[in-house]
């Protein structure tokens, strides 16, 4: 078989990295930046350690509340206007941040200035995730048998601006908040001037009623279950996100006070492991040309699986850092498969729906996990995460035991 590439080919993959790769770029790295940057402001503003997990839980709660209503608005109003709109007023907003900081840079003033930052852009970020996921579900639909690599490279996008945005922004704000907030703010003017050039679906009309937004969590849990296949994988890794996010929860617990590092060897467990991601989602692209999605997924789960109940009885920190790396290695193989289903079986009318819902299923896990950890005496989480870990094998295993026959993995 000729592995030449032909024009059209050529111009799709031009026309990926200009309407979909680039927009993705600036905004998730924007998102990143300002996701773990604007808490170490509000710790360099306020000196106030309460203060800088309030504004955390700001960037994060009205995010999760924020689903229902992106979804709808996406399906309702187009990937493209949603994406424009969102990424612009983060700019506008982070530049009056950055205006205020600058003649206030101490007192009440700049301290309900940072605290109004995290909430706005918390949800101005997630309208922007949820219609860049879109747009890149709609390209991955026009890629065809093609479409787990556009996915690949999406999710390679993400997890680059998940390892370099915190520590650019880090970085900037040894110069002071306000150059971090000008970068952030040229990386969202930069995502809203090449947003995704995707129509709104024609079978939502934008003069659709406003009632229907409540609604959009609903319709999309509906679709959800209307799919099984869908249905399965999301239980198979809401399952497996309990695990992996306790090991997160966890990791300042385990590699501090189990193994007697400091905490910048927590930072290198999770760096590591962000980019043994980025390595797994490059050989995944190339894995599902030859094999198919389901022998990569079921490979993934095993490997998940297995790395997690042996990081939970790690005897020492090197251990435990390979063991973590290959578990989010084979997490990040598994969301890409997640993502090429959700592209090929999510009705384009219902995605912006369906999506909120998914990503909101699959992040509940997360703060049970806190609270775990919260609750868990440190001397017992070995047995907590080895628990999560085999309840995380039984559901992978069920959920790629259902889906072994399913013409959906097999396309």
């Amino acid at each position: 078989m000729s592995t030449a590439v032909t024009p059209w080919q050529a111009r799709h993959t031009a026309g990926l990295t200009r309407g979909i790769y680039l927009p993705r770029t600036a905004d998730a790295l924007a998102l990143a930046m300002s996701t773990y940057g604007i808490p170490l402001l509000v710790l360099a503003t306020t000196r106030s350690a309460a203060l800088t997990g309030t504004a955390f839980a700001l960037e994060w709660i009205p995010r999760l509340a924020a689903f229902g209503w992106a979804g709808s608005i996406v399906d309702r109003r187009g990937a493209s206007a949603v994406f424009h709109l969102a990424s612009l007023g983060r700019a506008l907003v982070l530049t009056a941040g950055a205006v205020l900081l600058h003649l206030h840079p101490v007192g009440t003033v700049a301290s309900a200035t940072v605290m109004v930052l995290a909430a706005t852009t918390g949800v101005l970020s997630e309208f922007s995730y949820i219609a860049a996921e879109t747009a890149g579900a709609a390209a991955g639909r026009r890629a065809g048998a093609r479409a787990h690599r556009v996915q690949a490279v999406l999710l390679g996008i993400d997890q680059t601006a998940a390892l370099a945005g915190p520590a650019l922004a880090a970085l900037l704000l040894l110069a002071g908040p306000p150059p971090m907030l000008a970068v952030i703010t040229v990386l969202s003017l930069l995502a809203a001037l090449l947003a995704p050039r995707t129509p709104p679906s024609p079978a939502v009309p934008a003069h659709a009623p406003k009632g229907r937004l409540g609604a959009g969590l609903l319709t999309g849990w509906r679709t959800i279950r209307s799919l099984p296949t869908l249905g399965w994988l999301v239980t198979g890794l809401t399952l497996s996100n309990l695990a992996t996010g306790l090991l997160q929860a966890a990791g300042p617990v385990i590699v501090v006070e189990h193994f007697g590092q400091s905490t910048t060897a927590v930072g290198l467990v999770w760096s590591i492991a962000a980019g043994a991601t980025l390595l797994s989602v490059a050989l995944c692209r190339f894995a599902l040309d030859r094999l198919g999605l389901w022998p990569v997924g079921a490979t993934c789960g095993a490997l998940a699986s297995l790395a997690c109940l042996a990081a939970a009885q790690a005897p020492d920190y090197l251990s435990y850092l390979v063991l973590v790396a290959v578990l989010m290695a084979a997490d990040g193989g598994m969301t890409v498969v997640l993502r090429t289903l959700r592209s090929r079986l999510i009705p384009a009318e219902k995605f912006g729906s369906t999506l909120s819902a998914t990503i909101l299923i699959l992040l509940l896990p997360f703060p049970v996990a806190g609270v775990l950890t919260a609750l868990t005496p440190p001397d017992a989480m070995g047995h907590v995460i080895m628990a999560c870990a085999a309840l995380q094998a039984l559901g992978l295993l069920l959920a790629f035991a259902r889906l072994r026959t399913d013409p959906a993995l097999r396309i």
